[in-house]
């Protein structure tokens, strides 16, 4: 896999700093005072400039959510941090994250102020709670994502589904949007340099990032599912097997050319 030069490098992670700085002000000083509507345009605008500084280049399959998509809860595989600003590029969402994110450096104080709902997991009630506000969220035409997997993989496989968060869905009435996240190399092999799991830090995985020539991201939209009369199991069964079809086919895909 081609790296990136030196001096690219660099540029890169000067940009990177810049735009977190304008962030923090944006997050600070404007996203409390704008409307939903126009923080929503703000946020989409930040992560696209984000991922051009990484040099991060999104491809979308299927047919991708418009601007008049609303009370829809988007559901996807989870591979990497770059996950959320790559389908924030796209349409808005407020997503649901694990309780940790919050502490973290800067990126916790950013996710936090675009509007991120955070569920503590070691707290088995604390499922309610986030249900509860991601229905309210839903009521008002917003639109929610959420990770099932309940964490990061190496973007080699998936995770079983946890079903608990899309009650929400059903409950608003809402419509759930599963999202297959690929990240390939060139080649087409899942690139494992673009995953943020194990014991990889924040810092490192943005610097694997940097070092690659050419990132790229795929976010394949599938078909909507209607949750009028099913049960969060069933819907959240349904999601997981369509976005597993399509992540084997990538995985196929690249098999079938090594032979």
């Amino acid at each position: 896999m081609q790296q990136t030069p030196s001096f690219l490098r660099y540029y890169r992670i000067l940009r990177v700093i810049v735009h977190t700085l304008v962030g923090l002000v944006i997050a600070a000083g404007v996203l409390p005072l704008v409307s939903a509507y126009r923080r929503g345009l703000i946020i989409r605008w930040w992560c696209h400039i984000l991922l051009k500084c990484f040099n991060i280049q999104v491809n979308t399959f299927g047919s991708p959510p418009g601007v008049t998509t609303k009370s829809t809860m988007f559901v996807a595989n989870h591979i990497s941090w770059s996950d959320i600003h790559a389908l924030n590029s796209i349409i808005p969402v407020r997503f649901i994250a694990k309780l940790e994110i919050k502490s973290w450096p800067v990126f916790g104080y950013l996710v936090t102020k675009s509007g991120t709902l955070f569920i503590n997991r070691t707290i088995r009630r604390d499922a309610a709670r986030i249900v509860e506000m991601t229905t309210d969220s839903l009521r008002q035409f917003e639109n929610v994502c959420f990770f099932p997997e309940g964490t990061t993989t190496d973007g080699t496989h998936m995770l079983p589904f946890k079903s608990s968060i899309v009650q929400a869905a059903i409950d608003a009435e809402a419509s759930i949007w599963p999202v297959t996240v690929y990240y390939p190399t060139p080649s087409g092999e899942p690139n494992l340099k673009m995953a943020f799991a194990g014991e990889t830090t924040m810092i490192e995985s943005m610097d694997q990032i940097l070092r690659i020539k050419y990132p790229v991201v795929e976010l394949h939209f599938l078909a909507p599912i209607a949750c009028q009369g099913q049960t969060r199991q069933s819907v959240t069964h349904l999601a997981r097997e369509v976005i597993m079809t399509t992540f084997k086919q990538r995985l196929a895909h690249q098999h079938a050319k090594d032979f």
